[in-house]
C-alpha cells in the first residue's frame, strides 16, 4: 500500500496531517505573540466574510473545481447502484448522523466539560461538515483503491451540482434542529463565493484548457496549481488557530473532545456504504471509492462557511479546522482496509 501512496498522492497531500499539525502550532504561537495582528485581519470583513480567508478559500478550492467534467454527466446510468448508494449517503444519512452525533456528545456524554453555547458551535461546525461531501481528495482516494476513475468523475459532478441547490437548505434545518439561529444571507452568499464562484470558473479554465479532449493540459494545469491548494489550506488553519490561541491554552482538550464523534462518524459511515455495497453485490472497483467519497469531507467549504456564519473565532471554525486534522489519517486508514478487503468483492 505504501508504494502505491506514494506515487497517487504528492509530498504535500501524503503529509497533510502533518503539515496541518505544524500550521496549528504555528497559529497557536503566533496569536499569543501577535494577537493584535490577528484583531487587524479578523476585521478585514465584507458581509461578514473575511476578505482574507476567502482569498485563501478560493486558492484551495479553485484547483479542485478544475477537475469537474460536466460533460461526465452523460455516463450518469452506467453506474447506478454505486451512484445511488453514495448519494443516499452523503445526502439523507451523513449530514443528519452528524448532527445526531453532535448533539449526543456536547448536549448529553460531554455535557459539562463544555459551556452551552460553545457546545452549540461545536454542533454546528459538525454540521457543516457534514453536509460538505468531498469533491476533490476523492480523486486521490479512488486512485489509491484503483477505483474506476469514470464512475468518481460522475459522482463528483453530480454532488457538487447538488451542493448548490442542497447545500444551504439541509444546512439551515439542522442547524435550526439545534436552535441556532441562521442567518440566510450569510449562508447562500458563502454558496455562492465557494461553490457557485469556483465550479464556475473550474468549468471555464478546464474548458479553455481542454480544446484537444485529451485532458493533458488539465493534468499539468491542476498538477502546478495543486501546491498552492494546499498552502491555502494551511494558512487558513494558521488564521484560525490564531485566533483561537487562547482558548485552546485554557482548554486543551476541546480538540480531543471534538476529534472524538468525528471519528466515530468517519469509520461508521464508511463501514454503512461498504457494507451495503457488499450486499448489494457492487463490484470492488465502484464499491470502494463509493464508500470513501460517502466517507470523507469538503473541510474546505465547510472551514469557509463556518468562519462566515459565527466568525474566526467561533468553536464552529475550530471544529471544521479539527475535521482537517482527523480526515487525512482516518481516510488512508480506509483506503488500507480497503485494498486488505478487495478479494471478497
Amino acid at each position: 500500500m505504501n508504494q502505491d501512496i506514494s506515487s497517487a498522492i504528492g509530498f504535500f497531500e501524503r503529509y497533510l496531517s502533518v503539515w496541518v499539525g505544524i500550521s496549528i502550532l504555528a497559529g497557536m504561537t503566533l496569536g499569543v505573540v501577535f494577537p493584535l495582528i490577528f484583531e487587524t485581519i479578523a476585521s478585514w470583513q465584507i458581509a461578514n466574510v473575511n476578505i482574507l480567508v476567502a482569498v485563501f478559500i478560493w486558492l484551495m478550492v479553485y484547483p479542485m473545481m478544475v477537475n469537474v467534467d460536466f460533460t461526465s454527466i452523460k455516463d450518469v446510468g452506467k453506474k447506478p447502484k454505486g451512484l445511488c448508494l453514495t448519494l443516499v449517503v452523503n445526502w439523507l444519512i451523513k449530514p443528519f448522523s452528524m448532527a445526531g452525533l453532535g448533539i449526543l456528545f456536547f448536549e448529553y456524554i460531554f455535557v459539562g466539560l463544555v459551556d452551552p453555547q460553545t457546545a452549540k458551535e461545536y454542533i454546528a461546525g459538525m454540521i457543516l461538515l457534514g453536509v460538505a461531501p468531498c469533491t476533490a481528495m476523492v480523486f486521490i482516494w479512488s486512485q489509491l483503491v484503483k477505483g474506476d476513475a469514470n464512475y468518481t468523475l460522475v459522482q463528483v459532478s453530480i454532488n457538487d451540482i447538488i451542493m448548490i441547490f442542497a447545500f444551504a437548505p439541509i444546512t439551515a434545518l439542522l442547524l435550526g434542529v439545534t436552535d441556532i439561529v441562521v442567518p440566510w444571507e450569510t449562508l447562500l452568499i458563502s454558496v455562492v463565493l465557494y461553490v457557485v464562484i469556483p465550479l464556475t470558473a473550474g468549468y471555464f479554465t478546464r474548458k479553455k484548457l481542454d480544446k484537444r479532449h485529451d485532458h493533458q493540459e488539465i493534468s499539468r494545469f491542476t498538477a502546478s496549481v495543486k501546491p498552492w491548494s494546499v498552502l491555502g489550506l494551511l494558512a487558513t488553519v494558521i488564521l484560525l488557530f490564531g485566533f483561537q490561541a487562547e482558548t485552546i491554552l485554557a482548554k486543551p482538550m476541546v480538540i480531543v473532545l471534538i476529534a472524538i464523534p468525528l471519528l466515530i462518524q468517519s469509520y461508521g459511515i464508511f463501514f454503512i456504504a461498504y457494507g451495503w455495497a457488499y450486499l448489494w453485490k457492487v463490484p470492488f472497483n465502484v464499491a470502494a471509492p463509493a464508500a470513501l467519497i460517502g466517507t470523507s469531507n469538503f473541510f474546505e467549504l465547510a472551514v469557509a462557511v463556518a468562519i462566515s456564519l459565527f466568525g474566526l473565532q467561533s468553536g464552529a471554525a475550530l471544529a471544521t479546522v479539527v475535521g482537517v486534522l482527523v480526515e487525512v489519517p482516518v481516510m488512508l486508514s480506509l483506503v488500507g482496509l480497503a485494498l486488505r478487503t478487495k478479494k471478497y468483492f
